[in-house]
């Protein structure tokens, strides 16, 4: 095809893959974003395979499924695949797809992406894996769910995605923000003794609440240093409080793209109520009779202008 670089379609990529044990059952995800807006994931996996593998197969799949010859920006964590990409294709092709070192691991990739890559034109971006980027934390998470479903991954990531948690205090919590007037509701579990809480917030955001939502509930909870488990719908709340928070307090509440952190009092008054306790984050993959109620309580409150 004969079409001009400049005039090829725009597509943003992000890809992950990994295999848990390693070797062992693996996984990878990837997104695809249009200028427009259009946004594409598409995930896969394998009974058996590696790491490399998987990061490799991510890129192959992204782009093989485009139907036209593009201008690509493809962001990967896998500094394997970046730089096997950019620097040591080129010899590897050469030597006829051999390595100085001997066997070329993984070659039926690397040959299925040197086709593919020139078909378009791709500028290959490196981006630190779980840094509180969205779409590489998207990744992952198409990733790892893939993995678990051939029969991987460790107790660790069964208990982050809500598949197992215990702890002395469980939170489950719901949000409803209606024309910028939110209400939340919660339900905590501590010692086998369930309380309901809730509160009406006007002149809030959804973000933001669920953020608020969060703080005053550890706020309320008696003693300090509690083993706390909060199951959570909100993928926002859930990585921002476990996973980005660390690194904004480091950088002075700026994104990794500089710009400040939206809503930062709501997320520094969650940061001092977690110092409080012990707390994990778990994700609710389904909708629990007790979620929907809750869900029900918070938009009642919400939509009740007599409060």
């Amino acid at each position: 095809m004969t079409t001009s670089a400049d005039t090829r379609p725009e597509v943003t990529i992000y890809t992950d893959g990994g295999a848990d044990p390693n070797p062992g059952a693996g996984g990878w995800g990837a997104i695809l974003m249009t200028p427009d807006g259009h946004i594409k994931e598409i995930s896969g996996g394998e009974a058996t395979s590696t790491n490399n593998r998987m990061e490799l197969t991510a890129a192959m799949k992204a782009l093989a499924t485009l139907d036209q010859p593009c201008r690509v920006t493809l962001y990967t964590d896998s500094k394997y695949l970046k730089q096997g990409i950019t620097t040591w294709m080129h010899a590897w092709r050469r030597a006829g797809w051999k390595r100085k070192g001997g066997e070329l691991k993984n070659v039926d990739l690397w040959q299925a992406l040197s086709r593919l890559v020139e078909e378009h034109v791709i500028q290959w971006k490196w981006v630190k894996g779980h840094a509180g980027n969205r779409w590489n934390e998207r990744a992952d998470e198409l990733a790892s769910e893939q993995v678990r479903a051939h029969g991987g991954g460790s107790s660790q990531d069964r208990r982050a995605s809500g598949e197992e948690i215990t702890a002395d205090v469980e939170i489950m919590l719901a949000v409803s923000c209606p024309r910028q007037r939110g209400a939340w509701a919660a339900l905590v579990t501590d010692g086998g003794e369930a309380t309901d809480l809730h509160e009406v917030v006007p002149r809030t955001s959804g973000p933001r609440l669920e953020i608020l939502a969060a703080a005053a509930v550890l706020e309320q909870l008696e003693g300090e240093g509690r083993d706390v488990a909060i199951r959570v719908a909100s993928d926002y709340l859930r990585k921002g409080a476990s996973m980005w928070l660390r690194g904004w307090r480091k950088s002075g509440w700026r994104t990794k793209a500089g710009s400040p952190v939206k809503n930062r009092d709501a997320w520094e008054r969650l940061d001092a109520a977690q110092k409080l306790h012990k707390v994990r984050w778990a994700a609710l993959r389904s909708r629990p009779p007790e979620l929907k109620a809750l869900e029900n309580r918070a938009k009642q409150l919400a939509n009740d202008t007599t409060l």
